[in-house]
């Protein structure tokens, strides 16, 4: 039988576990108009990833906390019609946990907002951890994340691998030691993904299991 590739898997959440991408690109298009700006999409998927503090203060600073307000008002009046797994997923952590695998999700998003996104789509309860923005002083692509949460599941960071669709989730998973899976159906574009030289990138949530579990 072949046996997991790594003991533990930590998850990227928006584009990797949850096809959240259509609710944050119109988040920020709501958020932006209410300034009269706009950003074209392939920028503003360019930001998924990074936390909206960074994003705001960085492009709009003098506007930066009211963004932040109407953007999360808005997301979360929306999940609800506009957020879904990615098919594969839920039958991939029930693999996972037949093979005796630990696994998490490390997100940028806020505690509160992660917790509701994966309320959503019937996965609270599923991961063994949720590191979210408050967890940690920095963000991705910082390791501090991936750190943390490594610390609380009490793990080497070298035995663990971190799957996502953002160039910053790999750059985060070298920080801190960690092996990387890209994975191309989010966000992130594949060239971009496979030029920051990520363990692996996968095109399919079956080839991302293979992949981890060692299937053939």
């Amino acid at each position: 039988m072949s046996s997991p590739r790594w003991p533990v898997v930590l998850f990227d959440m928006d584009g990797t576990v949850i096809d959240t991408i259509r609710l944050i690109i119109d988040s920020y298009v709501h958020a932006l108009g209410t300034i009269g700006e706009r950003a074209e999409e392939p920028l503003i998927r360019t930001w998924i990833g990074r936390t909206l503090p960074d994003v705001f203060v960085e492009r709009y600073p003098d506007h930066a906390d009211a963004l932040e307000a109407t953007y999360l008002e808005w997301n979360l009046g929306n999940m609800g019609r506009l957020v879904r797994t990615y098919p594969g997923v839920p039958e991939f952590f029930d693999a996972l946990d037949a093979a005796g695998v630990r696994f998490g999700i490390a997100t940028a998003k806020r505690r509160t907002s992660a917790q509701a996104t994966l309320d959503a789509v019937g996965l609270d309860g599923r991961v063994d951890l949720l590191a979210t923005m408050g967890d940690t002083a920095e963000h991705k692509p910082s390791p501090q994340p991936l750190l943390f949460a490594a610390s609380k599941l009490g793990i080497d960071p070298g035995d663990a691998v971190y799957v996502g669709d953002a160039i910053y989730d790999v750059r985060a998973a070298k920080a801190a030691g960690m092996a990387s899976i890209a994975v191309s159906w989010g966000a992130g574009v594949r060239d971009d993904l496979s030029n920051e030289g990520p363990t692996a990138i996968v095109d399919t949530v079956d080839a991302l299991r293979a992949l981890v579990l060692g299937a053939d």
